[in-house]
């Protein structure tokens, strides 16, 4: 196959553009700023501290503080990978490209952005859980409102009017849209998620972002692929009925590493093109930052 260094280079990039743009939790990437990754499961993570302000002299001036920027080193937990045969008789080579784009396409849409949402969501909630502000409820239209704003006021409490997210499931967000009392706080605006920009419901300007259900539960398996692919929430999760924390507070990150690609002739065992697809991710959140995130959960 001619140039494969390239295309595996671009199908590592399309990958994780594709992850980024089409996980409703992409938008937690952007909080690892200008992460330092060369392959593996460790990564640094950019941190910038300041010190605080001092007494001005007359005399000798200013007091000097210092600007400090140093990398924190984080291991991922998720390292998850698969193996694809496409048959030569159904692929010749000048169709590999758009057949092996078509495969993956899929396979990120269907089997890892749900998987990778589902990881950060629970994983989220067990930060938030741990610290103490997750509260079971089961939402009802009479009082759902008054819920989610006692959890914003909160949070608001801590941190001010720092710019917060509600991430919700779509059965929990319909019955806060047929609040009554809703109508006059909510409206429409724009959520940037990577390239690319989303129309998201508001309520008082804080932007309101709807997970499909199988996503947001406590608790999932992540399936070894010896007998069972993917991943299934256990019998003892609960669904998640709202998580709220300031945008900048999960530190997100995945990559695609190690993506191979093999021709016929090279591909032991079968008469097939085979490609090899290893993801790394995971998700963290500051100490600081947990005071200011709740959650609530199914009673």
């Amino acid at each position: 196959m001619a140039n494969s260094i390239e295309t595996v280079t671009l199908f590592q990039a399309a990958c994780d553009r594709q992850l980024i743009e089409g996980a409703t939790s992409g938008w937690m990437e952007a909080n690892a700023g200008q992460v330092k990754y060369s392959g593996g499961r460790e990564i640094k993570i950019p941190t910038l501290s300041t010190d605080g302000l001092g007494d001005y002299d007359r005399n000798s001036g200013y007091p000097r503080g210092k600007v400090s920027l140093a990398y924190q080193t984080k291991t991922m937990t998720q390292d998850r990978g698969i193996q694809f045969l496409l048959d030569r008789i159904d692929v010749d080579e000048s169709g590999f490209i758009a057949n092996a784009s078509a495969a993956m396409s899929t396979f990120q849409s269907e089997n890892v952005i749900p998987e990778v949402d589902a990881y950060r969501y629970s994983t989220l909630y067990k930060y938030i859980s741990e610290a103490g502000n997750s509260k079971e409820y089961s939402p009802a239209a009479s009082t759902i409102l008054s819920q989610v704003k006692n959890d914003i006021t909160a949070i608001q409490d801590i941190c001010g009017s720092a710019d917060l997210v509600i991430i919700m499931p779509y059965p929990v967000a319909d019955i806060l849209d047929s609040t009554d009392k809703l109508q006059r706080q909510i409206n429409v605006g724009t959520f940037k998620q990577g390239n690319i920009d989303l129309e998201v419901r508001t309520l008082n300007g804080i932007s309101i972002l709807r997970v499909p259900t199988a996503r947001m539960y406590t608790e999932y398996t992540f399936n070894s692929g010896e007998s069972e692919f993917g991943f299934t929430k256990t019998e003892a999760a609960k669904r998640i009925n709202w998580i709220i924390c300031p945008r900048t507070a999960p530190i997100a990150i995945s990559k695609t590493d190690g993506v191979k690609i093999f021709d016929p002739e090279t591909t032991q065992g079968a008469d097939a093109w085979t490609i090899e697809y290893r993801k790394f991710h995971d998700i963290w959140v500051k100490d600081k930052q947990l005071a200011a995130m709740r959650a609530s959960v199914e009673a």
